[in-house]
């Protein structure tokens, strides 16, 4: 239901003007006051009252008070209308029926209300016509409004539902990325900066102990230490670098020159991915640079096959070399980055396989279908 203040008589965020709404909270007292007797203004002021009252308690009402509610402000919309001429109360019960979201709620008192009105107004062309004949014009608006205003709030009220749930599932898309980035960002400063700040550590306690029994092989293992510290300067300087939007076409490119500096003998088939998220983009580029950097550095192999294809369900991508096998040859797979390919993947509900016989081969998978899961508010 729409939250308001237990003080609120006025609708909110029906379409209409709060002058209106003012218009059809005053026009009761206006129809007692003119066709009344003395007990008929008692009678009418008594009515109007307990529907604003209940009216409002409504909206503080769950589960089956909110029925009773219904039904007592029904029989008070009826009496009005039959007897005083005053057809607007279904118009305040036809906004509070658009706002409850349980479908089946929804239509039961919508069918209700219909035919209480309907019932009302039909009774009253014959009991009250000359007032009914003099605002016929109104009468029909009210009547379009028992029809279709619960109908437009209640399409209204599920929009503005769905469109919340998506920015809740876009903020936590938003977030997920930042904590994977993260987790990122300290894995390859780990598996980069970890072993050689390491070695450097070791290398300088030993230049610090050779430096007097023997200055050549201290001055060595400082020579060590600086080509060490450039070597992890340039893979810290590359890593800043892939942390920029990667593109899936310029990893293609790269793939091309570092398996010509590797003199191997290589076959790219495809790469030309439509309307891919720049997420598994991202993904696929980042596994792809993983995945022959480890044919290149680990797998002894003379050539490799590079397979990008997207599928109608799915992306798929495949590295095929020669070589010695990847689980044969590195025991760990953290070394080799498979293990930060894995935790990409399973982030975009992807996977991978690994098959090592006469050679490697990597095959990844990315869903193009992004599941959602619906579900109907209650009120």
């Amino acid at each position: 239901m729409q939250k308001q203040r237990w003080y609120h008589i006025i609708p909110r965020n029906t379409g209409l003007s709060i002058y209106a709404w003012i218009i059809f909270c005053i026009l009761p007292f206006y129809f007692v006051f003119k066709n009344s007797s003395a007990m008929g203004v008692v009678f009418g002021l008594a009515m109007i009252l307990l529907f604003f009252a209940i009216y409002r308690l409504s909206f503080l009402s769950k589960g089956w008070t909110v029925y009773i509610s219904i039904a007592v402000e029904m029989a008070i919309s009826m009496t009005m209308t039959m007897f005083l001429g005053y057809v607007y109360f279904s118009l305040f019960l036809a906004f509070y029926i658009g706002n409850i979201q349980n479908k089946a709620s929804f239509i039961t008192l919508y069918v209700a209300h219909l035919v209480t009105t309907l019932t009302a107004v039909g009774i009253g062309f014959f009991t009250q016509t000359n007032i009914f004949q003099s605002q016929l014009p109104f009468i029909i608006i009210s009547v379009l409004g028992v029809i279709l205003l619960p109908f437009t709030l209640y399409n209204l009220n599920k929009q503005e539902k769905l469109q919340n749930q998506l920015q809740d599932a876009n903020k936590k898309i938003s977030q997920l990325m930042v904590l994977e980035e993260r987790q990122r960002i300290a894995r390859d400063l780990h598996d980069t900066l970890g072993q050689k700040l390491s070695l450097i550590g070791l290398k300088s306690d030993l230049a610090g102990k050779l430096i007097d029994a023997d200055r050549d092989v201290a001055k060595n293992e400082i020579d060590d230490i600086h080509q060490t510290a450039r070597i992890a300067l340039k893979e810290v300087r590359e890593m800043v670098s892939d942390m920029k939007e990667a593109r899936l076409e310029d990893e293609m490119i790269r793939v091309r020159q570092i398996l010509q500096a590797a003199q191997m003998t290589y076959h790219i088939e495809g790469g030309q991915l439509k309307n891919i998220p720049l997420l598994i983009e991202s993904v696929l580029t980042m596994c792809l640079k993983e995945a022959v950097t480890n044919v290149v550095k680990h797998s002894q192999a003379t050539s490799c096959h590079v397979m990008i294809k997207q599928l109608p369900n799915e992306w798929l991508l495949k590295v095929k070399d020669d070589g010695v096998g990847l689980v044969k040859n590195i025991k760990d797979l953290k070394e080799n980055g498979i293990q930060g390919m894995r935790e990409r993947l399973e982030f975009v509900n992807g996977s991978l396989d690994i098959q090592s016989s006469e050679g490697t081969l990597l095959t990844i998978r990315v869903p193009n279908v992004i599941k959602e899961v619906e579900g109907e508010g209650l009120r």
